[in-house]
């Protein structure tokens, strides 16, 4: 197959979970509102988008989610009082959000699984290769992950997973891929994905994390996907079917990550992200690592 020249310029960002894990904190609030010291964790998504190159991201909501489209919207009142403080350093940071990318928003109305919220991102991504970015995760950007996803897509075509092996025992918790070795260290060629496989029945131990570049074929495979695992429409089990058959839509491949990867949706995680991210600031970082350390070495 002719790998795919068509230059990916729209990021998929699948907004619309309830963040039942953060309860109570995500009644009201969006989970991915929530702060990473001092930006939104959904505004680190967006960011690593840009920096790849992706200008145009269509954010997948759901009901409550209207403080998403605020965020990233500009607030006229807000830089105004800061504008009359001559504050201008929390006006960037403010404008910051509004500024970063051409926005556009659709509701997945009926909560139905990861595959299903990236159908309803058929309309706009159209024929074209797009990238999909699950807020979850937020991958540092001193490691540069969905550059070399699109690198790999361009490259070979077809659709590109992201993943990263992970204690055999944690297996279960994440879709599995088995793969064969290319020629490049860290991309393997799909054969096989499993959404959450007992540990016993895993491939290998190599999952999927929330970075995907993928083929505009899989929309027609989504469509015709009868729910899997949960009761939901799996990404996962779309995926599968074009490794299985390249003639569909392409070969999969997989990136090999083993940078650093903070899984915002687990509560431990989010912690620790907190703590790294800040403890990495200049701005912050000289007094809050000698608290940490203090904290650790006197009262733990």
């Amino acid at each position: 197959m002719t790998p795919s020249r068509t230059r990916i310029s729209k990021a998929v960002i699948p907004a619309a979970g309830l963040g039942t894990r953060f309860l109570p904190a995500t009644k009201a609030t969006p989970k991915e509102m929530l702060p990473v010291v001092d930006k939104p964790a959904i505004q680190y998504v967006v960011e690593e988008a840009v920096t790849a190159g992706l200008s145009d991201v269509l954010m997948v909501t759901g009901r409550n989610k209207r403080p998403l489209e605020d965020h990233f919207d500009r607030n006229y009142e807000l830089e105004e009082a800061l504008r009359r403080k001559k504050d201008e350093s929390r006006l960037a940071r403010v404008q910051e959000s509004s500024d970063l990318a051409t926005m556009h928003y659709v509701r997945q109305g009926d909560p139905r699984g990861l595959g299903h919220a990236v159908l309803c991102a058929a309309p706009h991504v159209g024929d074209q290769p797009f990238a999909v970015l699950l807020g979850d995760d937020l991958i540092d950007p001193r490691d540069p992950l969905l550059a070399r996803m699109i690198e790999t897509q361009e490259t070979h075509g077809g659709s590109v997973v992201a993943l990263m092996e992970v204690d055999p025992a944690q297996i279960h918790l994440y879709g599995c891929a088995a793969v064969k070795t290319t020629d490049a260290e860290d991309v393997v060629r799909v054969t096989d994905l499993v959404e959450k496989p007992d540990v016993a029945d895993a491939p290998s131990n190599l999952a999927i994390i929330g970075r995907y570049v993928l083929d505009p074929a899989v929309f027609d495979v989504l469509r015709t996907t009868e729910p899997g695992r949960g009761g939901e429409i799996q990404l996962t089990d779309a995926l599968q079917t074009l490794a299985a058959n390249e003639t569909v839509g392409g070969p999969v491949h997989g990136v090999v990550f083993q940078g650093r990867r903070y899984d915002t949706g687990d509560r431990g995680d989010y912690l620790r992200a907190i703590v790294r991210l800040a403890c990495e600031r200049e701005d912050l970082g000289p007094d809050f690592r000698a608290w940490l350390h203090r904290y650790v070495t006197e009262e733990m």
